[in-house]
């Protein structure tokens, strides 16, 4: 199991070139392939809509516009694969909205890489759209300059389906990491959830795939009252901290999105606080 193709999401705002050089070495430390697509913007169903370009001039030039801000894009990024040294990449322009777009192309690559957005933004809408619809892990580079190393990934586990899945999906990228810490939150009440999780230990499949990990159960953080923040998810963050992962993973929106959405649960908190890089899988 190994990525072969990365999908990288091509844009002109700030940490851009730190965002592409971390997806330009993780091609090559992968020996992938690199994709990097630039949505121009404008829904591609709302083109089939609209009348031919040749007919409407002020539609063309709208349309050239949008098309030359992502092209101005592309080149940059491919500027940059060349002076890497990459062997394999190419520069897509998508005639489409990004998320619609970016969720589309991804199926059919091994893992997309996103920015992580400013909370509230559309940027964070945008991420949480392609976890959710591409059918494919989500690698989100945090706002700041991502650490390129990923020497230390903690691994979230409650022995769920969307736990195990996204462990899965990531086998590659903890294959790069010199240490793999799974870390399981205590339930806030006592239930059979901790023990199930133990029970679906993932230790040994991981060292069959040539992985070393250790497992630790930590407690949760003190919920506070009307606090939007999720204590599972700060306590996660905090542990990744105190461990000095450079890589998180784990499962996305176990609960629906509307639960999430209002009482903001694990994902969101950890997609819109995290300092370094985060592995989601939907």
């Amino acid at each position: 199991m190994a990525y072969q193709t990365l999908l990288f999401h091509v844009d002109a705002s700030a940490g851009a070139a730190a965002r592409t050089a971390f997806a330009c070495q993780l091609a090559q430390r992968c020996g992938a392939h690199l994709t990097g697509a630039a949505p121009s913007g404008l829904s591609r169903h709302l083109l089939l809509t609209l009348p031919d370009e040749q007919d409407d001039p002020t539609l063309a030039l709208h349309l050239d516009m949008l098309r030359e801000q992502a092209r101005g894009a592309l080149d940059a990024f491919a500027q940059q694969c060349s002076a890497s040294g990459l062997a394999s990449f190419e520069a897509r322009l998508i005639d489409d909205e990004a998320g619609a777009g970016l969720a589309l192309h991804a199926r059919s690559a091994d893992l997309a890489i996103l920015g992580q957005g400013a909370p509230d933004s559309a940027d964070a809408d945008l991420v949480a759209h392609v976890v959710t619809h591409a059918g494919r892990p989500v690698l989100v580079l945090p706002r700041g300059a991502p650490e390129p190393a990923l020497r230390h990934a903690l691994v979230a586990w409650d022995g769920g389906r969307e736990a195990a899945r996204a462990l899965q999906l990531a086998v590659p990228l903890l294959r790069l990491a010199a240490q793999v810490e799974i870390v399981l939150i205590e339930p806030a009440a006592q239930s059979l959830a901790l023990a199930d999780a133990m029970l679906a230990d993932p230790r040994p499949m991981l060292a069959r795939h040539g992985i070393a990990a250790t497992l630790a159960v930590h407690a949760r953080a003190p919920q506070r009252l009307l606090s939007r923040r999720n204590d599972v998810g700060e306590r996660l963050l905090a542990v990744a901290a105190a461990a000095g992962a450079d890589l998180i993973v784990m499962g996305a929106y176990g609960h629906s999105r509307f639960r999430e959405a209002i009482l903001g649960g694990v994902t969101r908190t950890v997609l819109e606080a995290t300092p370094v890089a985060l592995l989601m899988a939907h």
